[in-house]
């Protein structure tokens, strides 16, 4: 009966890829060492662990957004669901590293973009929780099937110049801002009658004349 261990070594964001994706180099070990893995379809599920490192004041403001003011973080500040995803290990003996391709976002209506852009330096605490199906080579049988243990899990701590490289690779000093259809309509149409040829520019010009929060009467005209 195989005995699988998880171990993750490394990880990288994978250059030339269609969307951004983060490689987590994942060690996946079996004993013993001489029984064949013929393939497991490996299914992981991805948590950041936010209470497992500290945060400065500029960081602390930033995550207002998800876990409230700092005193309240005692009782808000709890593990986030990243995302679930699976990959397909092929025949290996003994031990064999594979890239566990983690697709990211930069929209900031997800809790795990919210939680990266604040971050500005160090490392995320991260652990993968893994499930699947072995084929595995008997020694009575040539072939048989297995569950990999609901126990199995690997922690990591993601640089988070790994995040902020896979971004900067995709969107160069550029950022997403998702608006409700009547406020873009709103933002456009102010956009227009400045004459201003840029969004940036638009959204300069807004938060110039801004006394007070939201956007000024006149952008809602």
């Amino acid at each position: 009966m195989p005995e699988l261990h998880f171990q993750i070594d490394g990880a990288e964001a994978v250059p030339h890829a269609a969307i951004p994706l983060i490689a987590l180099k994942l060690r996946i070990t079996n004993f013993p060492a001489t029984e064949t893995i013929h393939a497991i379809t490996l299914r992981c599920q991805v948590q950041i662990e936010p209470a497992r490192r500290r945060y400065v004041a500029n960081e602390q403001e930033k995550l207002r957004d998800l876990f409230g003011t700092p005193e309240r973080w005692a009782r808000t500040v709890k593990p986030l669901l990243w995302m679930n995803t699976s990959v397909a290990v092929p025949r290996f003996t003994g031990e064999l590293l594979v890239d566990l391709e983690l697709p990211c976002t930069f929209d900031f209506n997800v809790a795990a973009t919210k939680y990266f852009h604040a971050v500005d330096s160090g490392d995320i605490p991260i652990t993968v929780l893994f499930s699947g199906t072995l084929f595995y080579e008997g020694s009575d049988r040539p072939l048989q099937i297995s569950q990999v243990p609901w126990d199995r899990e690997s922690t990591y701590r993601l640089p988070v110049t790994v995040w902020k490289e896979m971004m900067e690779m995709h969107y160069p000093n550029s950022a997403w801002l998702c608006l409700r259809r009547d406020a873009f309509e709103q933002l456009y149409n102010y956009k227009v009658r400045h004459g201003l040829p840029t969004w940036e520019q638009a959204i300069a010009k807004v938060l110039a004349e801004t006394t007070s929060p939201g956007i000024p009467e006149e952008a809602k005209a």
